[in-house]
């Protein structure tokens, strides 16, 4: 409280400086009201006092105070107020609160400010009346030298010392109401939740993304430049195939990778975590370096996948062109993953296959291999792909069948209720 009260004290002096204004205009007004002359540093009168605050509570509904008040807060009062999210309009619902705030800092810092004016110099002067030696007037009553002058010096001091305990509790009442106050109002809340839940769910779908893409860029990398370096000297022209399949992977994990960076980058432009321009801009328009950033991979890419992937797969695709791009999007994203586990756990053939049954989007990817070597990998890619398939609605079955390992997806192309 004492470290405190400086800055508390001066936080109400701020609020009588910033009522000044509108104690001028009232004792204008009272001067013209009554037709005579008005004084404009006559002392504070009780009448304009309470005759302004109507006029504060009024102006404080539009006036853009609320960024003041909470910097006065949290810089001199020591108050914990959350900072309120920006808002396009602002509600009335926060226009009140900022101006019973407004009316309240106002107010009393008004009353503290006068009375630091009036109480402060009275001490001062009433602390030299025993050293003066000659009868001076106090208050309209003449002060007799001697113990008399001594009863005015303690008289200051009280005085003095009620002040400060006025001081203390003003200023702790409005530390205390300025969260309930200039924190964000119920509707800001909300709307600050929703974009976090919104933050936090596009940063996943991101994280996903990479996952899948720069992981399945690095088995690729991984098992070709192994089977590369095996037949370097007998087979050239097959450590060549196996050298290309590396670098298309990895010129293909550099373009995701930079999608998802530009998308998570906030830039000088002003673009959110969703990658949309706060101007109306869209991700796959130009990034801030002016180019522009490359469109997301769907079932359309199915075959520069698998030719990058430099693996045996057996290929059983029918007409996709009637996938939704959302669908398209995360289909592309589950077969990455699933060709991705097949070619680092399996070995053979990998049958990869996708059509249109009906309303469903069907999708299937197998290879022999062991069973218990799939939780090797950490187990990222099957919980990675059954977040994908929950959010669309669909269903999906991982695991062994008859000797190998088969991922089996079922999406259905249009939302049901």
């Amino acid at each position: 409280m004492r470290r405190n009260l400086p800055r508390r004290w001066a936080c109400l002096v701020l609020g009588g400086a910033l009522l000044m204004p509108y104690m001028m205009a009232g004792v204008l007004v009272a001067g013209m009201w009554h037709g005579g002359a008005a004084d404009l540093l006559m002392p504070i009168q009780v009448g304009v006092f309470v005759a302004v605050l109507p006029v504060v509570a009024l102006t404080g509904l539009f006036l853009p105070v609320r960024g003041l008040e909470v910097n006065a807060a949290q810089g001199l009062l020591g108050a914990r107020v959350e900072t309120p999210p920006r808002q396009s309009r602002r509600s009335w619902q926060e226009r009140r609160r900022t101006a019973a705030w407004f009316t309240l800092h106002l107010a009393v810092g008004g009353v503290v400010s006068g009375f630091t004016l009036a109480v402060v110099p009275f001490t001062a002067f009433t602390l030299v009346l025993p050293f003066l030696g000659e009868p001076m007037p106090v208050l309209g009553v003449t002060a007799e030298p001697g113990w008399p002058s001594v009863l005015w010096s303690v008289a200051g001091v009280t005085a003095l010392a009620l002040l400060v305990a006025v001081a203390a509790g003003a200023g702790a009442l409005l530390a205390a109401l300025a969260s309930p106050l200039l924190g964000p109002t119920p509707a800001e809340r909300l709307a600050a939740a929703e974009e976090h839940a919104r933050t936090l769910a596009e940063r996943n779908r991101l994280a996903r993304e990479l996952h899948d893409s720069v992981g399945h860029a690095l088995s690729v990398v991984t098992l070709q430049a192994a089977a590369a370096g095996r037949v370097l000297d007998r087979d050239p022209a097959t450590a060549r195939t196996a050298l290309a399949a590396i670098e298309q992977s990895a010129r293909a994990a550099l373009e995701d990778l930079d999608h998802v960076l530009g998308v998570l980058r906030e830039d000088v432009r002003g673009q959110d975590v969703r990658g949309q321009d706060r101007r109306g801009g869209d991700r796959h328009g130009e990034d801030p370096d002016g180019g522009r950033r490359a469109p997301q991979a769907t079932l359309a890419d199915l075959g520069t996948l698998v030719a990058a992937s430099g693996a045996e797969v057996r290929q059983e695709v029918g007409d996709l062109s009637g996938v939704p791009a959302v669908v398209s999007r995360e289909a592309y994203r589950i077969l990455q993953e699933a060709l991705t586990n097949a070619i680092k756990h399996g070995h053979g053939p990998v049958r990869l296959a996708a059509a249109v049954q009906g309303d469903d989007l069907r999708l299937e990817v197998s290879n022999p291999g062991a069973a218990r070597d799939r939780g090797r990998g950490g187990g990222r890619g099957v919980r990675g792909m059954r977040e994908r398939v929950r959010l669309l609605r669909g269903d999906l079955r991982a695991g062994p069948d008859e000797g190998g390992w088969t991922v089996s997806v079922r999406l259905p192309l249009r939302s049901s209720p």
